[in-house]
């Protein structure tokens, strides 16, 4: 099940998120319904397929985008970056945006996978 009590409030419209899971990989998706799209992952049985049984799942990066295909394009990039990348994108997004259901545990977590 999810850590993070407030993530309804997250934000509407096209996102990219990324999400820190159980056994420390980083997952990245989009929704135009992001507390929907958490609560299905969360469940297991309509989420990604990826995320199943990696729980639990902590919301540790969400960037808004204009439409679906800016936000399928910003996925794609996102996926092709290295975990290192990655974590330093979530990392400065959250600097850049105090959002309401970032999990400051999985972000210190985060930072301290970081080389140096």
């Amino acid at each position: 099940m999810a850590t993070n009590r407030d993530r309804d409030a997250v934000c509407e419209g096209w996102v990219v998120y990324i999400l820190l899971c159980g056994d420390g990989t980083l997952y990245t998706g989009i929704s135009n319904d992001l507390p929907r799209r958490l609560r299905a992952h969360d469940l297991g049985r309509t989420g990604a397929r990826y995320t199943r049984g990696r729980g639990p799942l902590r919301l540790v990066y969400v960037e808004d985008a204009e439409d679906r295909g800016t936000a399928l394009r910003r996925e794609a990039a996102i996926k092709r970056l290295s975990r290192h990348e990655k974590s330093r994108l979530a990392l400065a997004g959250a600097r850049r945006r105090k959002l309401e259901g970032i999990d400051p545990a999985a972000l210190r977590e985060l930072r301290r996978s970081l080389p140096g």
